[in-house]
Parts: C-alpha cells; sequence; structure tokens
C-alpha cells in the first residue's frame, strides 16, 4: 500500500505538470482573472498536485522521510522528463538520458536499502 502511495503520488504530480504545460499554447496571462478561471487544462493540474500531495501526506507517514521524500520527487522529475520527450516532442539528448537513468538507479537504491518505519 505504501509504495502504490508513492507511484499515485508520482503519476498525478508528473501528470499536473504536463497539463500545465498543455494549459496554453502562449504565456498564460496572469493579469487576466477570466482566462484562468476558464482554462479546464490548468484546473485539472491543480486537482492533480491535490491528489499528489494527499498521496505523499499518506505516504511520508508510512515510510522514512528520507526515503519518500526523493523517491517521490526524482519518480515525478524522471516521469515528468519522459513525458516532455514522448508526447511534447521536446529535446532529449543523452545527457538527458545518462540524467534521468541516474535518478532512477537512485530511486531503486533507495527503495532497496530503506529502513523499516
Amino acid at each position: 500500500m505504501t509504495w502504490l502511495l508513492i507511484l499515485v503520488g508520482v503519476l498525478a504530480n508528473a501528470a499536473a505538470s504536463v497539463l500545465v504545460k498543455l494549459s496554453s499554447d502562449s504565456p498564460l496571462d496572469l493579469s487576466n482573472p477570466m482566462v484562468l478561471a476558464t482554462n479546464g487544462r490548468l484546473w485539472l493540474a491543480a486537482v492533480s498536485y491535490g491528489v499528489a500531495f494527499l498521496a505523499y501526506a499518506a505516504a511520508v507517514t508510512r515510510l522514512p522521510l528520507n526515503v519518500a521524500h526523493p523517491v517521490a520527487t526524482a519518480g515525478a522529475i524522471v516521469l515528468v522528463g519522459l513525458c516532455s520527450a514522448l508526447m511534447l516532442r521536446e529535446t532529449f539528448t543523452a545527457l538527458h538520458w545518462l540524467g534521468y537513468s541516474l535518478l532512477l538507479a537512485g530511486i531503486v537504491v533507495l527503495a532497496l536499502t530503506r529502513a523499516p518505519a
């Protein structure tokens, strides 16, 4: 159940980040409240961030913080990076692959070596 909470948090956090990126074809006009209030993707991103927060809050009560936080954060970073490359067709170089691979390796190491909560 604990790792499921981390997974839900990572997925919701990554979805929110992608939705924010997709919420506008141009820079958001923060001076116009109606544009913000009627942007469905932006609202869905806010809800997704809320789900991510609640899953994270539940996970840190079950795992040591020094495991839960880096795994959740790095997991979201890796997933957002992959989404940006695969869905948004953003640049993804060999150095990106290296960096994301190192983050993923760190997630695995932390997950395998954690002390019991």
